[in-house]
């Protein structure tokens, strides 16, 4: 498969995933970019980064559309997050790749327990 539709498959992948949980779309994308596409770690963080927020606005618009909104709670939780992602992004360079991985590996080592948990 050439890598045009590698991407295309691994967008679509991080898209269903959005769309079915309201998130986690950059935890499948980040390892197909790196394993599947080629991409160096650190531009498959940032990749992932440009590729969820048009996802989410695309999941958020068709929640809406069919009847829900939630803007209300999600505000403030958004202010932290516009904070936390400005201050990120401020240290992402000077972060080596390796604890990146090691970081992200335990965010998604942490979200699948809890998953479980909940079952």
């Amino acid at each position: 498969m050439n890598a045009k539709w590698k991407c295309i498959v691994a967008g679509g992948l991080a898209g269903a995933a959005n769309g079915l949980f309201g998130a986690g779309g950059g935890l499948a994308l980040v390892p197909l970019l790196i394993n599947w596409v080629g991409l160096e770690e650190k531009k498959a963080f940032a990749t992932s980064v440009a590729i969820i927020l048009p996802l989410s606005v695309v999941s958020y618009t068709i929640f809406c559309l069919r009847g829900g909104s939630v803007w209300g709670e999600a505000l403030p939780y958004l202010c932290g997050g516009i904070i936390g992602g400005l201050l990120s992004a401020k240290f992402f360079k000077k972060i080596p790749a390796v604890w990146l991985h090691r970081l992200f590996g335990a965010l998604i080592l942490y979200g699948g327990v809890k998953a479980v948990m909940l079952w």
